[in-house]
């Protein structure tokens, strides 16, 4: 069964990375091992300190979900070691019915590729090259199908010399031999005796029996009895050649595992190979790839987790199927092919609604998960002070806590007891909360901070502008939002970088060096973005 990705938005906060979590852990705990929680991006030092205090690794970080290479149905033929011999490799490309076939060492690692044509081409070649050079002793005894009748005596391991047919002529001579002779003969003795007395390096007897005397020839001479003619020995004699001697070797075109598909096809256009060795993370082959295979590929299935925006979501989005959405914001740009399951409630935040579909499937979460699932409520609530915040979101964090042995105000203390860390530099601030809107055809990134204190944010005003001019201009945004949010007095300060009129339009308020102070506003979501989206269409 192909793994199901269940992830949140990019830039993830605390709610997000546990809905992943929690969410695929109902479904493990509802038999479904096939969910795997995932992340866009980094996690920041609250969901890293809920992590950590209730035992949780963070998912596993992908940067997108393309389709690659390892979600492909590539072929998997024989893979053959660089020392068989041809005449092997031939047969077993009949047999599999394939033309070509990767090559290794001993390690697995990619050596070269055989085609039927390489082999066909190196057969010819031996119609005026009749001389063969150190082939492996125990190919050339599998390609002639014999046996060794000296093996008693001879301990070479490689065999070289010219291929000689000894045929005697009219007037009893035979072909003259030497010691890089390789004589093809049937049984007649005196052929067999001025070979030995020449000492060549290979006697081939085709077809004859064999006389107990030939066993005693010396280790210089090898002796081999075969059963085929010597027509048929006369030509699988070079195919005894190990097949990584006539393999292609430069310019090969391969593809790993982790490759996406759309650099798979952009590569196979430039090249005109029928196909291409697949290789794992350690450069051993694993299959070969074809054309053939990039016509329909298995797109990678994903549940969405707390957005459902475009912008928020994978990158690619038109290459992976959406099995399902699980969201508190509103509804926004996401389209899909078919229909899915979408769950899409005005609560707090997303762990509010996978604590009740825990709750409707009959599942207790464990006090570990109900602490986090308690957490990320509380963060995304900013301790219930959030308008977003329902009387649901209160009974289920009640609800958790009393599940994970833990109180709501020692939760609260430590989410929010270091969020202004001043040790943090402005980059990972502003972004360890970021998301980005598009409404109508605008632009707009908005960072949120949560603290307990906004007089921090003073001394380092010019640095967080230096940033969001810097990013503004990177990205082309409309307008680049800074939201710090103050939790005891129940307010946010709010910087931008854009126009003054938007903002004045919006909230009403004339901004001053591009800033304005938002009494009782504690929630992007409900509070700053429907504003612009009233404003902006």
């Amino acid at each position: 069964m192909s793994d199901i990705y269940v992830t949140g938005h990019r830039n993830p906060d605390t709610d997000s990375i546990v809905a992943a979590i929690s969410y695929t852990g109902l479904m493990h705990s509802l038999g479904d091992r096939s969910y795997r929680a995932m992340r866009l991006g980094s996690i920041n030092d609250e969901t890293r300190r809920m992590l950590a205090k209730f035992g949780f690794d963070a998912p596993e970080y992908t940067p997108n979900l393309k389709t690659q290479v390892k979600d492909i149905q590539f072929d998997r033929p024989p893979i053959l070691n660089e020392t068989v011999s041809t005449e092997f490799a031939w047969n077993t490309m009949e047999e599999s019915d394939v033309s070509t076939m990767p090559v290794t060492d001993d390690e697995g690692r990619l050596s070269g590729i055989i085609t039927k044509g390489d082999i066909a081409t190196f057969d010819m070649q031996t119609i005026e090259h009749n001389h063969i050079e150190d082939v492996p002793v125990f190919n050339m005894i599998s390609a002639l199908e014999g046996t060794m009748v000296n093996e008693l005596n001879y301990f070479r391991g490689t065999l070289s010399g010219t291929v000689v047919i000894g045929i005697q002529s009219d007037d009893g001579m035979i072909a003259d031999f030497n010691e890089n002779s390789i004589v093809i003969c049937g049984g007649h003795t005196p052929t067999i005796e001025q070979a030995v007395k020449a000492g060549v390096a290979c006697i081939i007897i085709s077809h004859s029996d064999i006389r107990p005397e030939w066993a005693d020839i010396g280790e210089q001479t090898l002796v081999i009895s075969t059963p085929l003619s010597g027509r048929a020995v006369a030509r699988k004699i070079y195919q005894a050649t190990p097949c990584g001697r006539i393999c292609k070797k430069d310019d090969i075109v391969s593809f790993k595992l982790n490759d996406y598909v759309d650099d798979v096809r952009e590569a196979m256009l430039k090249t005109r190979y029928h196909c291409y060795p697949v290789l794992d993370n350690d450069g051993k082959v694993v299959g070969v790839l074809s054309r053939i295979h990039l016509l329909r590929p298995e797109r990678k299935q994903v549940v969405l987790v707390d957005h459902n925006e475009i912008a928020q979501s994978v990158p690619a989005l038109d290459q992976i199927d959406i099995l399902g959405i699980i969201d508190h914001h509103r509804l926004a740009d996401i389209q899909t092919t078919q229909p899915i399951a979408v769950r899409n409630e005005p609560v707090g935040s997303t762990n509010t609604i996978i604590a009740e579909m825990y709750q409707e499937r009959g599942v207790m979460p464990s006090p570990a998960m109900a602490g986090l699932m308690a957490s990320a409520i509380l963060s995304d609530t900013v301790m219930f002070k959030s308008p977003t915040c329902t009387r649901k979101d209160i009974a289920m964090t009640e609800r958790l806590c009393r599940i994970a042995k833990v109180t709501v105000e020692e939760l609260g203390k430590e989410l929010f007891s270091s969020s202004n860390d001043e040790k943090k530099s402005a980059d990972q601030l502003f972004f360890s909360d970021y998301k980005q809107f598009n409404i109508s055809d605008r632009k707009i990134g908005i960072s949120q901070i949560t603290s307990d204190n906004n007089d921090w944010f003073v001394t380092r005003r010019e640095e967080f502008f230096t940033l969001m001019e810097n990013f503004k201009a990177r990205e082309n945004f409309d307008m680049v939002i800074l939201m710090i949010t103050d939790i005891l007095h129940e307010g946010t300060d709010l910087y931008f970088v854009g126009k003054d009129e938007i903002i004045e339009r919006a909230f009403g308020i004339t901004p001053v060096d591009s800033h304005i102070f938002l009494a009782g506003v504690m929630s992007r979501k409900k509070q700053i973005i429907p504003k612009f989206t009233d404003l902006l269409g």
